[in-house]
């Protein structure tokens, strides 16, 4: 019987072209400024140092950074110091209402239900979890964080190495095989099915689920088994 759930967001919970054409173009377009009026914000001057470090950087200019930061949301890299910068960025489009964070229609429903039943809900993205918060706070269906009990990001580990996975099921504290993780990545999959999750491959299009796949495929949440 599985006891937790654990999503990931872009492309499970939510639509890709929202983080593509939405969220990226906001922050990549108001980088430049933030970095200017931030920049000596202790938070902030820690993840452009982090993110100088990522890029190989003994030295290095404000606008050297901001030329490097830019270039990774281009290449959707999934820089940890990126995300977090990122993620502030967020905070200000989201309060100010300049978008809602898309989820799929059929989301906040199964996700209540879930939560009635008694399962514990856990997202991780390689998002920030400041932003998996903003997304989940301001989504089109209202507040969704009351629904969740836990947030994970790229900080305990790249979502492609099972070690991430077996570290999140130590602090859930429940045995791997009563957590079920949703994805549109089957990389991810693999790697939380070898730390013992249970798993379910999210294709919005049915036609993309592989056909001799290695994990449950579905393509909406209504569809999802979890008295497994």
């Amino acid at each position: 019987m599985i006891a937790s759930i654990l999503t990931d967001i872009e492309g499970t919970t939510s639509s890709i072209s929202f983080v593509k054409d939405v969220l990226f173009p906001y922050a990549r377009a108001r980088l430049p400024a933030f970095v200017a009026t931030h920049a000596d914000e202790p938070e902030v001057r820690h993840w452009l140092r982090e993110a100088a470090k990522e890029a190989g950087f003994a030295s290095v200019t404000q606008q050297e950074i901001v030329d490097r930061l830019i270039a990774w949301i281009d290449e959707d890299r999934k820089s940890t110091a990126l995300k977090a910068l990122q993620g502030m960025i967020w905070k200000d489009g989201y309060t100010g209402g300049e978008y809602r964070a898309h989820v799929y229609p059929e989301v906040p429903a199964r996700l209540h239900a879930w939560k009635t039943q008694g399962k514990r809900l856990y997202v991780y993205s390689s998002g920030s979890v400041p932003a998996q918060k903003l997304l989940f706070g301001h989504t089109d269906a209202g507040d969704l964080t009351p629904l969740f009990s836990g947030y994970f990001d790229t900080e305990v580990g790249g979502k492609r190495d099972a070690q991430s996975y077996r570290r999140i099921a130590t602090v859930i504290g429940d045995a791997p095989d009563t957590i079920l993780f949703l994805s549109d990545i089957v990389q991810e999959l693999d790697a939380a099915r070898d730390a013992g999750f249970k798993t379910t491959l999210l294709a919005r299009v049915p036609a993309q689920c592989p056909a001799a796949g290695m994990h449950p495929c579905v393509a909406d949440f209504d569809a999802i088994e979890t008295d497994v």
